[in-house]
């Protein structure tokens, strides 16, 4: 991966206690990454003792899906872990859709539950391991 790309992670608010749980499940593997997200999760996130610093994009919304929509567009992002409550309608929606649609037309990982979110860490880990194995 990419030292300066970033790993997004957004949650829906009925879901950010379950991100918390994943990502200090994996905290060290983790450490020393990039990681961005809407302001309120990354606030959810910090305020849960999450020792990863957090880089915030404003509020979703507030605009904060259109700013992480630009990083993606930009080759900026190595993966995103969201979250979703796929029961709510927001009136930000259209943000969410337009985030989405990006990441599948950049071909940016895209995970939306753990089960995938987890595979997607997995891939990453096999990938770093074959670039060490490629740099030696």
């Amino acid at each position: 991966m990419n030292s300066e790309n970033y790993i997004v992670i957004i949650a829906h608010d009925s879901k950010k206690p379950d991100l918390v749980k994943f990502l200090k499940e994996r905290e060290d593997w983790l450490w020393g990454r990039h990681l961005i997200a809407t302001d309120l999760t990354a606030s959810f996130v910090e305020d849960e003792a999450f020792k990863v610093p957090v880089t915030h994009v404003s509020a979703g919304r507030m605009g904060g899906y259109n700013e992480l929509t630009q990083k993606v567009q930009e080759g900026r992002v190595s993966m995103v872990i969201f979250f979703r409550d796929p029961e709510i309608q927001q009136e930000h929606t259209a943000d969410v859709n337009e985030f989405i649609k990006v990441c599948n037309v950049t071909n940016t990982p895209l995970a939306t539950n753990p089960a995938s979110a987890e595979l997607l860490i997995l891939g990453m880990i096999k990938m770093e391991a074959s670039m060490k194995g490629k740099v030696k």
